[in-house]
């Protein structure tokens, strides 16, 4: 099965294709990592590549409760004792940095952090805080030329404290509406400068941000997140959305980054487009792609068979399954996610899971 076989990375030997997916669970103390999730990625560590779930880069990069950091020493210290732990179990492990730009709110950040993004334009809705409950979404600082500067160098600093925690690499977030597909999306960019207006202007935030990141860790330890036609965190399908991908993947190419990570958001209510964004970005892409969204085990190998993706993300099906690999290899039968549980804090519904050999014993017991 070629969804099992090993993989080389751009130097860098993944024991399968399996890729766990980054999967945000809020369960870091005062947004520094914990015992409980070396515990929760220590179990997962037979994925081939295990991306972490989005770290900010900086305190304005801070959106949600409970969600990790990359830029204290602290917080430093903390991945480093999961990144060994990852290590000693034989698996790798990537950083994903995650701005999250106008999806946050003043109740989950530091003091003196700001909410910006590329417009002035708040996301509809509201955003849960620890402290006062759900709130609504705050109209954010438009970012000036400044800002941008400094949320980019931001990016390149945490993947230089990645690199002093251990990580094996990065990826940046550049989909799911946070920071970087907000500059890449007609909802959340009105820009009428170098940032906006056209799909070459939209793309210069990503594009900048991955040239000095490579610049500093090495194009071999960056990969990319996007994810085209998603309408996740109040983005929109817009008019040359196909062209703006297409420009952006051929762009892309001039860095050599160690992978590019697609995802189809239309398992998890996006629009259900054509899939030959996909194929088509594919055709463009010089390296290794990722694809994520819902796939099956059979759906996956036969990705991979045909030759439209190199290695699969499984997000859910890994939050459920710390064992996933041993059961994919086996046909088990795969444990449930809890919704309820995925972003509350303590053990339940995070390292509670059983492996399939717990479940077999209680079961005869």
């Amino acid at each position: 099965m070629k969804l099992l076989n090993s993989f080389n990375l751009k130097g860098l030997k993944l024991n399968n294709r399996v890729i766990m997916a980054p999967l945000t669970r809020a369960r870091a103390t005062n947004n520094v990592p914990n015992d409980l999730m070396l515990k929760y990625y220590r179990q997962r560590a037979q994925a081939g590549l295990i991306i972490s779930e989005g770290t900010a880069p900086s305190p304005n990069g801070l959106g949600y409760a409970r969600i990790p950091g990359i830029y204290t020493p602290q917080q430093i210290e903390g991945w480093k004792k999961i990144t060994e732990a990852v290590h000693r179990e034989g698996g790798k492990i990537f950083l994903q940095i995650m701005h999250t730009g106008r999806v946050s709110h003043k109740d989950n950040m530091e003091e003196k952090a700001e909410i910006l993004a590329p417009s002035a334009i708040a996301l509809e809705g509201e955003m849960y805080t620890d402290r006062n409950g759900p709130q609504p979404y705050p109209v954010p600082g438009e970012m000036t030329i400044e800002d941008i500067k400094q949320a980019q160098e931001e990016f390149v600093k945490a993947a230089l404290n990645a690199m002093e925690a251990g990580f094996d690499g990065v990826e940046i977030h550049s989909a799911n509406g946070y920071l970087a597909d907000q500059f890449l999306n007609t909802a959340t960019n009105i820009r009428k400068d170098e940032y906006g207006g056209n799909k070459e202007n939209r793309s210069r935030f990503t594009l900048q941000t991955l040239d000095k990141v490579t610049k500093a860790i090495g194009s071999e330890k960056v990969g990319i997140r996007l994810s085209p036609y998603s309408a996740f965190n109040g983005t929109e399908i817009f008019e040359g959305i196909d062209e703006q991908f297409l420009y952006l993947t051929e762009e892309l190419n001039q860095f050599e980054p160690a992978y590019l990570h697609l995802v189809d958001n239309s398992a998890l209510g996006s629009p259900d487009v054509s899939k030959s964004i996909f194929s088509r970005i594919r055709e463009k892409f010089n390296g290794t792609l990722i694809m994520n969204g819902g796939f099956t085990k059979e759906e996956a190998e036969k990705s991979i068979s045909d030759n439209k993706t190199d290695l699969v993300s499984f997000g859910r099906p890994f939050l459920a399954n710390p064992d996933l690999v041993y059961r994919l290899e086996n046909d088990l039968e795969l444990n449930e996610p809890d919704p309820d549980t995925f972003y509350t804090p303590g053990e339940e519904g995070y390292t509670d899971y059983p492996f399939f050999a717990e479940r077999e014993v209680v079961a005869t017991k």
